[in-house]
C-alpha cells in the first residue's frame, strides 16, 4: 500500500473514531453550542430594541439587529465548538491512546487529521443549527446570490479549519482536559470584543484598532457583506489572511508538538 493510500485510510479511520466519540458523548458539544444560541436569544429578545437603536437611524428595529447579529454569532459558534476539540485532543494525549497508536502501524499525522476533519464537520453542523435558530427568529438574506452564499459557506469552513488547528495545538500542550478548556477560552472571548454585537465605530477610540484587526472582526464583516450586501472593503483580504496564517501556524505548531518524544511530546 502506498504512503498516500495509507494516510487516507488511517485518516478516515481516525475521523470515524472522532465522530463516534462526539455521538456517544454529545454533552460537551451541546454545552458549548448553547453559548451562542443563548446569546442570540438574549440579545434579540431582551436587549434587541436597545441595541438596535444604536445601529439604526430610525429608532429601535429588532429585525435589523437580528440581521446584524447573526453573522457574528455564526463565527462565535465556531469558536465555541472547537474548544471541544482542544479537550478531546488533550484527553487522547493524557489517557494513553496516543502511546498505543505509536506502537501500531498507523500513519502518525492521521491522528491529528482525524481530529481536525471531525472538528470542522461538527463546526459546520453547529453553524447550520445556530443559523436555523437565527432564521426562526427573523434572520433573512434576500439579496445574496448563490455565489455569495457559496462564498459565505467557504469562509465559515475556512475559519473553522483555522481555529481547529489552533485548538489542536492548545490541546497538545495542555496537561489535562481542564487546562485545555481554559487555554482555548480566548476563542470564545475574542468574538465578544469584535463587531459581533456593536459596530466598531461605537467603541472607545483607543479600543477600535484592537477590535478591528483581531481575527474575528474581518471575518464577521466579510460574512455580513456576503449575506446582507454591506460594504466589505479590505475586510475580505484581512479575513483570508488571518485564516491562512492561523491554519499554517496552527498546523506547524500541532505537528511539531505531536512529533516530539513518544511520551506525548511534552
Amino acid at each position: 500500500m502506498s504512503t498516500l493510500s495509507l494516510a487516507v485510510r488511517d485518516s478516515t479511520t481516525m475521523l470515524r473514531r472522532n465522530l463516534l466519540h462526539a455521538r456517544r458523548y454529545p454533552s460537551l458539544t451541546l454545552n458549548l453550542l448553547l453559548t451562542p444560541v443563548m446569546l442570540l436569544l438574549l440579545f434579540v429578545h431582551v436587549f434587541g430594541d436597545v441595541m438596535s437603536a444604536g445601529i439604526t437611524d430610525g429608532g429601535p428595529d429588532r429585525a435589523a439587529y437580528v440581521a446584524y447579529l447573526v453573522p457574528g454569532l455564526l463565527l462565535m459558534t465556531i469558536g465555541s465548538t472547537v474548544i471541544g476539540t482542544a479537550v478531546s485532543v488533550s484527553n487522547d494525549m493524557t489517557e494513553g491512546i496516543i502511546a498505543r497508536f505509536r506502537t501500531m502501524a498507523v500513519h502518525r499525522p492521521s491522528v491529528l487529521v482525524g481530529h481536525v476533519a471531525g472538528s470542522v464537520l461538527q463546526s459546520v453542523a453547529s453553524v447550520v443549527l445556530v443559523g436555523a435558530v437565527g432564521v426562526a427568529i427573523g434572520f433573512r438574506s434576500t439579496n445574496a446570490t448563490a455565489l455569495e452564499w457559496l462564498a459565505a459557506f467557504g469562509l465559515l469552513a475556512f475559519f473553522a479549519l483555522a481555529l481547529t488547528w489552533i485548538a489542536v495545538g492548545m490541546g497538545l500542550v495542555s496537561p489535562n482536559a481542564e487546562a485545555a478548556s481554559n487555554n482555548a477560552m480566548p476563542l470564545i472571548f475574542l468574538p465578544l470584543i469584535s463587531s459581533t454585537f456593536v459596530p466598531i465605530d461605537a467603541m472607545p477610540g483607543w479600543f477600535q484598532p484592537i477590535a478591528a484587526y483581531q481575527p474575528f472582526t474581518p471575518a464577521i464583516e466579510t460574512l455580513r457583506g456576503l449575506l446582507l450586501g454591506t460594504e466589505i472593503g479590505h475586510n475580505g483580504w484581512l479575513a483570508l489572511a488571518w485564516c491562512t496564517a492561523m491554519t499554517v501556524l496552527g498546523h506547524l505548531w500541532s505537528t511539531k508538538t505531536f512529533a516530539k518524544d513518544p511520551q506525548q511530546g511534552r
